[in-house]
């Protein structure tokens, strides 16, 4: 089989092309939730109310603003989340699993530049609160710290899940949502952010880890492999000793 015209040339377009519709589309999608935002009453009063309610129950509590900060910057910061993703896309290329390592290195950089598009594009000011208890830099929408926190964890998920016995699957995804949902809560009460900036960074963040797992899926089908469901993982070969085919390699 000619190599440039194998599956792994159209896993390698797919995988662009996708990338880039997601990017091109984001901004869009993101300046037109603005635009809803801005001009939709329950929203904003829903977006003044949360901030308002979460910044109150810390304000004046030294110790839990702490306690947030720890989980904001540390435990479920971009930083380690994005060094978590490294360490499984080396972990991949050491398993020789190169195409499953693109994926995972491709979702989680596309996902931080379509977030930075987006926040540039919309221009979004930070909530200016009375008496705050945190500042963070940039614009507000969406929440880089939501969006990162939902592509790493996806990709977390679709690449280690088959690794976990099956009866104790339940566990990753619910720690996966927690921390999702527990870094927006994070970002809401310190009031560096509105509650529809932090949906907005879980529906980007989405967007680009289904947008990137199609590709996949179709590059499987070209091989022969069978699709699978989230509960699998990507690639439940991960756990063979030879993942992936070589090369223009097609399995019937």
């Amino acid at each position: 089989m000619n190599r440039r015209g194998g599956p792994d040339a159209r896993f390698g377009a797919r995988l662009a092309v996708t990338s880039a519709a997601t990017a091109l589309a984001a901004v869009p999608f993101s300046l037109a939730l603005v635009l809803v935002e801005s001009q939709w009453a329950p929203l904003h009063r829903l977006d003044q109310g949360a901030a308002e309610r979460l910044h109150r129950s810390v304000l004046g509590h030294p110790a839990w603003v702490r306690v947030l900060e720890f989980l904001t910057q540390v435990v479920w910061g971009p930083l380690t989340m994005r060094l978590l993703v490294a360490a499984v896309v080396v972990w991949l290329l050491w398993r020789r699993a190169l195409r499953l390592a693109a994926w995972a290195a491709c979702t989680a950089t596309v996902g931080g530049l379509v977030g930075l598009l987006a926040k540039n594009a919309v221009e979004r000011a930070r909530p200016h609160l009375p008496d705050p208890v945190a500042h963070a830099p940039g614009f507000s929408f969406p929440s880089g710290h939501a969006m990162t926190a939902t592509t790493s964890c996806a990709v977390l998920l679709l690449v280690l899940i088959p690794l976990v016995p099956r009866a104790w699957r339940p566990l990753p995804w619910v720690l996966a949502a927690a921390s999702v949902f527990g870094v927006g809560c994070t970002r809401v009460a310190l009031g560096v952010h509105w509650v529809s900036d932090v949906v907005g960074g879980w529906l980007l963040g989405l967007a680009v880890v289904t947008a990137t797992s199609f590709a996949f899926e179709a590059w499987r089908s070209d091989i022969g492999r069978p699709r699978t469901t989230p509960a699998q993982g990507l690639e439940p070969e991960i756990v063979t000793a030879d993942p992936e085919p070589p090369a223009g390699m097609t399995q019937r």
